[in-house]
């Protein structure tokens, strides 16, 4: 309230108690309290009568003719729509016999192509696999040859070369 803290409203609790006095301070309060419950039913009944003044003017049939404008199915551009026949609602009109066949060759075209993509990546994982797996057993021989070679003899100690 005012853009008081707990902390404020206690100092002027505190400061009121000391300047009013304990006998005084209830009725101060509940004076208060009166005032604010007053202040607010005016609050209310402005609001109110300012909405019902707009309601008077007509800002509400406004307001209505506004969102029904901005709203594409009040507006009819459902039905404009359904004339040209680009809705995809019931009343969508059949496809002709020639667009129905080019539509079913497209959507074969498509799956086909989704499959052989599909066998690709097999195969092209299968592939990948494949190579990881050589390069591996590689290193694996490359290994085990470094590690049957003898070690390089290393000069006696105490003998110059």
């Amino acid at each position: 309230m005012f853009g008081l803290g707990a902390s404020e409203m206690v100092v002027i609790g505190i400061v009121a108690l000391i300047v009013i006095g304990p006998k005084d301070l209830p009725g101060l309060f509940r004076t208060l309290g009166q005032f604010t419950g007053k202040a607010r039913m005016m609050a209310r009944e402005f609001s109110r009568a300012m909405d019902q003044a707009a309601n008077d003017a007509g800002v509400k049939d406004i307001s209505n003719s506004i969102n029904a404008a901005a709203n594409p199915t009040k507006f009819g551009a459902d039905k404009l729509k359904d004339a040209a026949g680009l809705s995809k609602g019931p009343a969508t009109q059949a496809l002709s016999e020639e667009r129905q066949a080019a539509k079913e060759k497209m959507s074969k075209a498509m799956a086909d192509a989704a499959v052989k993509r599909k066998e690709t990546e097999a195969d092209e994982a299968a592939a990948a696999e494949a190579s990881a797996a050589e390069a591996a057993a590689d290193e694996d021989l490359v290994a085990d040859e470094e590690a049957a070679k003898p070690a390089p003899a290393s000069p006696e100690p105490g003998k110059k070369t």
